[in-house]
């Protein structure tokens, strides 16, 4: 037992007042004679005994009072088992205003329930003690301690936000602001409904001359549809054009979501209804397909109804229906061959084609195109392998249709070099092909069903490569004798399909067969790197952006298309391409632009991080298991009702105040003084 003011103490030397009296009795007695005393000695024998117990009783109450008056003035407490330091306090509270509280409690949403807790923690604190309070947004004006009044003011102006922080990073930012307090007394405080995603506390991040106390937010009923992504089938999205989106729904409560509805929107008109069912805790991909109706810059939004968690059941998304492919074919000397690609390419408004002859290349139209193709070139040259190489890496797309009648030397040289497989020997064996039918991702939608009896090219002759075990490749279409006819090799970003036959008609029918124009617009299709349809709210995503003008002077804004919002992030310039880097500055989600002065070069669509949608909470029980395992002695797991937080935090700072119990005491012993000299005969 420890006491608050132990000066009072001294009050004890009181006890000397009633000995005093007890011991000098200081009252006169008469002398009264009797002739014959012998009858009255046994009576006075008893009265003396009597009167003596009955005075150490009195004395012993007068004693006891005075001993508890003074422990009652001392106030005595019993301490609690976490050391706390005596004097002014710097509290340190954070709020959880994640999108998951706004699930339902007793007294409300989440957040509601926790901004109660933290009015009550200050309630619990004297005047003269500080406060700071911490939400998820991590605001400048938070960052300054504040007197209780000034802190439930703040509280009450806590709102629901888009940000989601880890537990370790919020512990880091409390310890970092109460350090420069130098406080010899700190404590922090966690209102949250502890997510498990973001709720493991790492021990090493713990300061241990700080209290810490983690007051979970339980909300009565853990309910959350919610649209977690959504992605293209296709990677062209072309005007006139169907096309089929594919979403993912994750029910995260414990019932089953029967009939639930899927909407979308494309430029704000309904093109779509699916309904969808889904088990507890499953997932779905539903489809949706829809006709592109508007050329360029085309913004949708996905839309289902939930409640209470309501910040992702929309979903916003953007493409462009006027993407082109633009395309690059060097060609040898054969004139004919020639003539199929450009009539294939320049017959499809889906490509822009450009031209060279292999003694006159232009290689400033490399950094500009998606696909190139070597056509049936004699010599490699060691200029063009290095800016092939480039290209690739960069990330673009290289066909490779070798010429049988070329330099071998020179092409096994310009193979390993481009980290081809060498070429072994030209094979004169005839031979038919066939598709690899594992391989169904390269002409997905290009055939309902393969057909063993389909007509296939014929093969008069070909080059067998040696396997290369740093890139082996995969096989699209093969021989009938099990080696590769066409190979697609990744090579840095990029990608180069190896044609093991010339283009010629002498090496093969090819390229007079069905099967070659969809297999040079699939991989035309492969080699536009689909553009992100959407990006996430508050983390710095990078943006690749294409200009059709050379002029990279002025500077691109990011506009949110129904709001004043603009603003111009960050810009590089690598590999004549534009890069810009949000950093956390798009908060909201929606729909948004990129515009180079008055031109709309690009559209957005920005969506709220789903780690919040993730409805897996610690319970108490788990939180007291885990907080054990910790082994943190300065950690405290309290309930968040709001006498508990009260009584808790008041036994926690001042221990167990026993001054009441003495002052009652004190009141009884004087009681029992006067019954024993009232009844006591």
């Amino acid at each position: 037992m420890n006491f608050l003011f132990p000066t009072f103490l001294f009050g004890l030397f009181a006890i000397a007042i009633p000995l005093i009296i007890h011991l000098f009795n200081f009252r006169k007695h008469k002398i009264i004679h009797f002739t014959n005393v012998q009858f009255l000695k046994d009576i006075k024998f008893e009265s003396e005994k009597k009167s003596k117990l009955k005075e150490l009783l009195i004395l012993l109450m007068r004693i006891l009072a005075i001993v508890c008056l003074v422990f009652a003035f001392s106030q005595p407490f019993i301490p609690s088992t976490q050391k706390i330091a005596l004097g002014k306090k710097t509290i340190s509270v954070y709020i959880d205003n994640s999108f998951s509280m706004e699930n339902i409690s007793s007294k409300g949403t989440l957040l509601e329930s926790a901004k109660e807790s933290a009015i009550s923690i200050a309630k619990a604190y004297h005047i003269n003690d500080r406060f700071q309070i911490l939400t998820n947004d991590f605001l400048g004006k938070h960052q300054r301690l504040l007197n209780r009044d000034e802190f439930i003011e703040q509280v009450n102006e806590v709102k629901i936000s888009s940000a989601n922080r880890d537990i370790n990073d919020v512990i880091k930012r409390q310890l970092d602001f109460l350090q420069n307090t130098n406080s010899k007394n700190k404590q922090q405080f966690f209102l949250s409904d502890f997510q498990k995603n973001t709720s493991r506390i790492l021990k090493e991040n713990c300061d241990t001359s700080s209290s810490m106390f983690l007051i979970p937010i339980v909300s009565e009923e853990v309910s959350n549809v919610f649209i977690d992504s959504a992605w293209f089938e296709s990677p062209v999205q072309k005007f006139g054009t169907t096309q089929t989106l594919n979403v993912s729904i994750n029910n995260a409560s414990k019932k089953n979501l029967e009939a639930g509805t899927l909407k979308l929107l494309i430029n704000q008109k309904q093109v779509s209804l699916t309904s969808f069912n889904i088990n507890a805790q499953g997932k779905q991909t539903v489809k949706v397909s829809f006709n592109i109706k508007e050329r360029g810059i085309n913004y949708g939004i996905l839309k289902i109804d939930d409640y209470p968690v309501s910040f992702d059941d929309a979903f916003y998304f953007s493409f462009n229906s006027n993407n082109v492919i633009s395309t690059l074919v060097i060609n040898g000397d054969d004139e004919e061959t020639a003539k199929n690609f450009s009539s294939l390419f320049q017959n499809d408004s889906m490509f822009v084609f450009h031209e060279n002859k292999e003694d006159n290349i232009d290689y400033n139209l490399f950094s500009k195109k998606n696909l190139i193709v070597l056509n049936g070139l004699k010599t490699i040259s060691s200029g063009l392998i290095v800016e092939i190489n480039k290209f690739v890496t960069s990330g673009g797309t290289v066909v490779l249709f070798p010429n049988l009648k070329a330099d071998l030397n020179n092409y096994t040289s310009a193979f390993k070099s481009m980290q081809l497989p060498e070429i072994e020997l030209v094979d004169t064996t005839r031979v038919d092909a066939q598709i690899v039918k594992s391989d169904q991702v390269f002409f997905q939608g290009v055939f309902e069903k393969l057909n063993e009896k389909m007509d296939m090219p014929k093969v008069k002759n070909h080059f067998r490569y040696k396997k290369n075990k740093f890139n082996t490749g995969e096989s699209v279409i093969i021989l009938q004798n099990g080696e590769s006819l066409l190979s697609s090799l990744n090579i840095g970003k990029g990608r180069i399909y190896l044609f093991s036959i010339s283009s010629e008609e002498s090496s093969s029918n090819f390229l007079k067969h069905a099967l070659f124009v969809p297999t040079l617009i699939r991989i035309g299709a492969l080699s536009l790197k689909p553009a992100s349809i959407y990006y996430k709210t508050s983390t710095s995503e990078a943006i690749d952006v294409s200009l059709d003008s050379n002029d990279k002077k002025q500077p691109l804004h990011i506009l949110q298309t129904k709001s004043d919002f603009d603003m111009i992030p960050e810009q590089r310039i690598i590999n004549s391409k534009i890069t810009l880097f949000t950093q956390n500055q798009v908060s909201e989600a929606g729909h948004y632009s990129v515009n180079q002065v008055d031109k709309v070069v690009l559209g957005l669509g920005f969506n709220y991080d789903r780690k919040e949608s993730d409805m897996r909470f610690f319970t108490e029980d788990e939180l007291k298991v885990w907080s054990d395992s910790l082994g943190l002695k300065n950690l405290t797991l309290l309930k968040s009702e709001e006498s508990s937080i009260t009584q808790s935090l008041k036994e926690t700072n001042n221990g167990n105040k026993l001054w009441k119990l003495f002052l009652i005491l004190t009141l009884l012993f004087l009681l029992g003084e006067i019954l024993i000299i009232r009844f006591f005969r």
